[in-house]
């Protein structure tokens, strides 16, 4: 998902919006034929994510540029963990330092964040995913950063899968369980069985009309822990059990030992906060 085109637009994108006209400060101070070595290096213990976009950060500004001991996506790392090296032109090495920090502190931050909901549902059978509550144009990066810290991925957009909210029941005219029913069929039958087709509900009562449908999973939106367990238990395996609304590292495990097959989590990329990572001279 995270390709190598995206990763050249966004890092481009971000270079022309950093220095439109090039670096003013790296061109008038820095010696054009100096070179430096530097390390990429933690201050804090997290999760790692973003090496692709630190490596073209650099590379883009100048080829000469080498970043090696690069860490692997996912790995964990401590505070003073040295997590890549740098070494090339000093002119291009420090107009790259910020939109390479930039980048990799979002999605280290992302990553560690999501593997503290995963690890706290490791003892049930509940994955944690994300949802569409990214940044725009960042979407891939953040997606790919939750699934290096162990988080599995929703629906990248709206042209990859059916999601029917109350809106769009509404919009159907279901008002009730035979219209409710009668609607999904019809979407069913229009899109095809290779397209996922995954149903939100608030209350237990929709749960039957939507299975009668043969959707592939059921979004229980909001439900108590109590209501949970319950709504899993008329399921019953016929559909994928997932829930919403709610979520944090508090009630996380909660919410997962009730049985449900998916957990998704907004705040792993709207409330993820960035690490501390610096680029220090050797």
């Amino acid at each position: 998902m995270l390709t190598r085109h995206i990763i050249d637009s966004v890092v481009s994108n971000a270079l022309a919006e950093d220095a439109p006209w090039g670096d003013l400060t790296a061109e008038l101070v820095i010696p054009e034929s100096a070179t430096i070595s530097t390390r990429l290096v933690a201050r804090e213990p997290g999760v790692f994510a973003g090496g692709a976009l630190v490596t073209a950060a650099f590379t883009q500004l100048d080829p000469r540029t080498s970043v090696t001991d690069l860490l692997e996506e996912g790995q964990p790392f401590g505070t003073g963990d040295v997590l890549a090296r740098i070494d090339g032109p000093a002119r291009g090495v420090l107009t790259g330092e910020r939109v390479a920090l930039n980048f990799c502190q979002r999605m280290s931050g992302i990553a560690t964040l999501t593997s503290r909901f995963v690890g706290a549902v490791a003892h049930t059978r509940a994955q944690i995913a994300d949802t569409r509550k990214t940044t725009p144009g960042l979407r891939a990066l953040e997606k790919h950063a939750v699934r290096a810290g162990g988080g599995s991925n929703h629906r990248y957009g709206l042209s990859d899968a059916i999601m029917v909210k109350d809106n769009h029941l509404a919009a159907l005219g279901a008002v009730d369980s035979a219209t409710t029913t009668e609607a999904l069929r019809g979407l069913r039958a229009r899109a095809g069985h290779t397209t996922a087709i995954i149903v939100e509900v608030d209350r237990l009562e929709q749960i039957e009309p939507v299975l009668a449908a043969n959707v592939t999973g059921i979004l229980l939106d909001n439900f108590t822990p109590q209501q949970l367990v319950a709504g899993v238990k008329l399921i019953a395996g016929r559909a994928i059990a997932e829930a919403s609304g709610g979520v944090n590292l508090d009630t996380v495990a909660t919410i997962a030992e009730t049985g449900v097959d998916v957990i998704s989590v907004g705040q792993l990329t709207h409330g993820a906060r960035a690490l501390d990572l610096g680029l220090d001279a050797e």
